[in-house]
């Protein structure tokens, strides 16, 4: 009989910081500009330069704390974890490992078997290494240390996870609450959050772990996905041979969708951590934590139930709009604008998630302002414009967030409200299609459609379909 295997997984999750300037330093957190050029001689290592802590990341670091029901450290600690690598400038890295700024909390996810806690054991703070670009051309290793000194927390979970699912629900909830605080804009693909994987298999029912690998180079839930389920494949097949499973870090590679051993794993003791002695202990007083806490905002959880109390909007809307953190926010301020609430859901349901598909682009990169939205509903709402020349204005506020009442009179798109010239064209259009005409009076309602078609051609689009459908079926007897 074929052996029954569980999965054990959990993640260490690196977030950049949203903070202006570095953690232990004044330089430029901005991503890209030029090599080496938001560097200074802390970020750089130079010998007699000293840290200073950063107050906004202490900040963000207890708010994410607080927001996943962390206990917050009193007084804390940093640590040099050691280590030699040529993006790493004063082979060193500051750190936390005795007393890190958050212990023994928990994110609550969905599960297909319903509400499950996954524990997270600590969120430390500390700094980014510098990036090594490799010149194949010249044959060479540089290093840019733009990076060097950008605030990090690393989320440690314990090992709570059982598949690949609840791995990227674990994710989706962290980076949601992150991104509702300001702490960070959390995108994968740039780097903002990383997730390394440690992940073991073992007998089901069995008490013991079994040996764990940790796998990097992680840049989209995909790739997590497919890294989770083929690790775990290749760790039964091992197991099924009678072969040990060895504890070390491996790469994924998602375009060969393999993993490949980089290094054994190394222990706390191979780092020689010590603290810090060039930065002061962090006391944090009840003020403190008071002063944060009352600062906290409206979570996706509270806001959803609101949203159903207030707006009465679907809860289809209601997933999909408090998703984003910046879709949510341009939702509210169109609706304080005055607008009515389903009429901006209707928007940013149908026309602003086709264009994010479309274009590929996260809803966080939407552009339009509140006010223009606004506008545009007011537009369709008046009737100054139809639904369709509506489509277009959109497309064009989309791309650039322009001004959609200066768009429609600049390009002419007004709906015709003259009645005599809308009479005229009706007219014409009846004129000009007798077999149409006939079709409707022998009850095929369907022909009509085609009537207010030609009318709307002739009309380059810019007539209200209702009134022109009014028109036909007065001037055709009905």
């Amino acid at each position: 009989m074929a052996k029954e295997y569980e999965t054990v997984i959990g993640l260490e999750v690196h977030v950049e910081l949203a903070t202006r300037t570095k953690i232990f330093c004044g330089c430029s957190t901005a991503f890209g500009g030029r090599p080496n050029s938001h560097t200074c001689p802390v970020c750089t290592g130079m010998p007699g330069s000293l840290p200073v802590l950063n107050k906004k990341v202490l900040e963000y670091a207890v708010a994410v704390g607080l927001a996943t029901n962390c206990n917050i450290t009193r007084y804390c600690k940093f640590d040099r974890k050691n280590y030699f690598y040529p993006d790493n400038p004063q082979n060193y890295q500051i750190s936390q490992l005795y007393l890190p700024i958050c212990r023994d909390g928990y994110v609550e996810i969905d599960t297909e078997e319903g509400s499950k806690k996954v524990g997270i054991h600590e969120i430390h703070m500390e700094e980014d290494a510098g990036k090594l670009v490799h010149d194949e051309w010249e044959d060479c290793t540089l290093v840019d240390y733009n990076r060097s000194g950008v605030p990090l927390i690393e989320i440690v979970s314990e090992p709570d996870m059982r598949s690949a699912q609840e791995v990227i629900a674990y994710l989706e909830k962290l980076r949601l609450i992150i991104q509702y605080l300001g702490a960070s804009d959390c995108k994968l693909q740039e780097g903002s959050m990383r997730a390394d994987v440690n992940l073991s298999v073992r007998e089901a029912g069995a008490e013991h772990f079994g040996t764990r690998t940790e796998m990097k180079n992680l840049n989209s839930f995909r790739a997590i996905s497919r890294a989770i389920e083929g690790e775990r494949a290749r760790q039964i097949d091992l197991l099924e041979e009678g072969k040990a499973v060895v504890q070390e870090t491996r790469r994924w590679d998602d375009a060969k969708e393999t993993s490949y051993a980089m290094r054994s794993k190394e222990d706390a003791q191979d780092y020689r951590y010590f603290p810090d002695p060039d930065l002061v202990p962090v006391c944090i007083s009840d003020e403190y934590l008071e002063e944060i806490k009352a600062r906290q905002p409206e979570f996706r959880t509270e806001k959803m139930k609101r949203y159903r109390e207030e707006f009465e909007l679907p809860d289809y809307d209601i997933e999909i709009i408090t998703g984003s953190k910046h879709m949510a926010d341009l939702f509210e301020a169109t609706v304080a604008l005055g607008s009515q609430p389903k009429k901006v859901s209707n928007w940013l349901m149908g026309e602003t998630l086709r264009l994010l598909k479309e274009k590929e682009m996260d809803p966080e990169e939407i552009r339009f302002s509140p006010e223009n939205l606004g506008k545009l509903i007011a537009l369709t709402e008046n009737r100054a414009i139809n639904s369709t020349v509506a489509k277009e204005v959109f497309e064009a506020m989309f791309q650039e967030d322009l001004d959609p009442e200066r768009y429609v009179e600049e390009k002419g798109l007004k709906t015709v409200t003259d009645e005599s010239a809308l009479r005229r064209t009706v007219e014409e259009v009846i004129a000009a299609n007798p077999q149409s005409v006939e079709d409707y009076r022998n009850g095929k309602e369907k022909a009509i459609g085609f009537l207010v078609g030609q009318t709307m051609k002739a009309m380059k689009g810019k007539a209200d379909p209702a009134g022109v459908n009014r028109i036909l079926k007065e001037l055709l007897g009905h």
